[in-house]
């Protein structure tokens, strides 16, 4: 079976070098979009997977399949997600739509952030361009 992630953010553009060796093993299959809000979290932006009619840009990767769970398990760590306790992580790996101009919808991989939205910024378009520091 296929393994497809969506990023956005940091994954996207630049990834962090702890994480860089994971992502360019990672086919790049185009830009794509899901529905959720983006938030700006400080250091990273966040999604919340919803309802709602706001679009989320990034980038759509296929894993490879001989090695797409390990690769799974770094990014997870990466994330801070941890399968065995998903309440207590702070973002969690579920599936989701992933829609692409001109292609059918798929169904893939993305991390959700899990904590308090309430007081942080909305990022309304829809695209985080940070360049790191």
């Amino acid at each position: 079976m296929k393994q497809l992630l969506f990023v956005y953010g940091t994954l996207a553009e630049h990834p962090p070098r702890e994480i860089a060796d994971v992502v360019h093993r990672l086919e790049l299959i185009g830009d794509g979009f899901i529905f959720g809000r983006l938030y700006d979290l400080g250091e990273y932006p966040g999604v919340v997977l919803g309802s709602w009619r706001d679009k989320i840009f990034g980038k759509l990767l296929r894993l490879p399949e001989d090695d797409a769970e390990t690769l799974l398990c770094r990014l997870d760590a990466y994330e801070g997600y941890d399968p065995k306790d998903p309440t207590g992580s702070l973002f969690i790996r579920c599936r989701t739509t992933i829609n692409r101009p001109n292609h059918s919808p798929l169904i893939g991989w993305v991390y959700e952030y899990r904590g308090g939205v309430k007081s942080r910024p909305l990022i309304k378009s829809g695209h985080c361009s940070r360049v790191p520091e």
